[in-house]
């Protein structure tokens, strides 16, 4: 069953087929809670968004368009969800930094460097290409997804994942040096 193209399962779970629907979800699960979970969503929101587009998918499996780019599709699916989930729930977690100091948790001085490395890190970034931003958000958030997976997610070859994510490193090292020197 793993060669049958996604438009033939789709076809098929439509029909009522168990077997090809729980394909297709065998085939992106992960890619869906990776997405989920890379907008920093709680594990009970995760699955809420996880569960939330599959039904999406169950209410709309004749009416995608390009079955070869489900993988896409599903990204997509699921950052809508994601977002809408975090405005409707908002991403503060309130801390308390006068409570009892733990000597193994950091301290604010380490939490303020930290702060200003990843404020540099996310501002170098946002200054990449929209396709060199999905492929390193894919890889550092799902590292266990498939290359073939995340190549499809971002409509480039399997092949040319490797070297157009090793570009798209070599531009943030650049922009991140840059930064530093203007410090």
């Amino acid at each position: 069953m793993q060669d049958q193209r996604n438009a033939e399962l789709l076809t098929r779970a439509h029909h009522g087929d168990q077997r090809a629907w729980r394909e297709l979800v065998d085939r992106h699960i992960r890619l869906v809670w990776a997405v989920a979970r890379s907008h920093r969503l709680s594990p009970d929101d995760a699955a809420d968004v996880n569960q939330t587009v599959w039904l999406i998918l169950a209410e709309n499996l004749t009416t995608i368009r390009h079955p070869e780019r489900l993988s896409a599709w599903l990204t997509t699916t699921t950052r809508r969800e994601s977002l809408a989930v975090l405005r409707l729930r908002g991403r503060e977690q309130p801390v308390d930094l006068w409570d009892s100091v733990d000597e193994d948790e950091p301290t604010p001085e380490d939490l303020a460097i930290g702060l200003d490395t990843d404020s540099r890190l996310w501002r170098a970034y946002t200054t990449l290409t929209d396709r060199c931003r999905q492929i390193l958000h894919l890889l550092a958030f799902a590292p266990e997804t498939p290359f073939r997976q995340v190549a499809d997610a971002v409509g480039i070859p399997a092949n040319s994942l490797g070297p157009t994510r090793g570009r798209c490193l070599e531009v943030l090292r650049r922009r991140l040096a840059r930064m530093e020197v203007v410090r």
